[in-house]
């Protein structure tokens, strides 16, 4: 391997770039639009939702958030102040919390995934066909593998 990415992976990654860039600008212009708070506030409710009873522990919410996070501690401050989320003394580990979703943070990511499942449908739906999205996820899930 020469350690230079050929024209054809440059060209990906600068079309896979601004998509994303472009998609995620969407997104939060809709929500912003909608009264509605940031992405991320909706990525760690849905995990949180999805955990259920026994929540998540900070590091494990960091770890399953689709987007990157670079204070979750500001953000899980956030969410707990607007009475989204809890904080339950971890059972396993005195000094550690677990957070977990409460009826109004239910409520609000019900309402932040009707703004968001249009901005996916007409950054994506809308786009491709069914069978062009799937081979595109595919082809994004051979990324994600380090």
């Amino acid at each position: 391997m020469t350690g230079k990415p050929d024209d054809a992976s440059v060209s990906a990654w600068i079309a896979l770039s601004r998509a994303q860039r472009v998609a995620f600008r969407s997104v939060e212009e809709r929500l912003k639009s909608a009264g509605l708070p940031p992405l991320a506030w909706y990525d760690a409710l849905w995990e949180l939702e999805k955990a259920g009873e026994q929540g998540l522990r900070p590091f494990e919410l960091e770890r399953a958030l689709l987007f990157e996070q670079y204070n979750l501690s500001r953000l899980a401050d956030r969410l707990a102040g607007a009475g989204l989320v809890e904080r339950k003394p971890c059972r396993d580990d005195a000094r550690g919390h677990v957070l977990t979703i409460t009826s109004a943070g239910r409520e609000l990511r019900r309402r932040m995934w009707t703004v968001y499942s249009e901005a996916i449908e007409e950054a994506v739906g809308r786009r491709l066909g069914t069978a062009e999205a799937e081979t595109l996820a595919a082809l994004l899930r051979k990324l994600e593998q380090p």
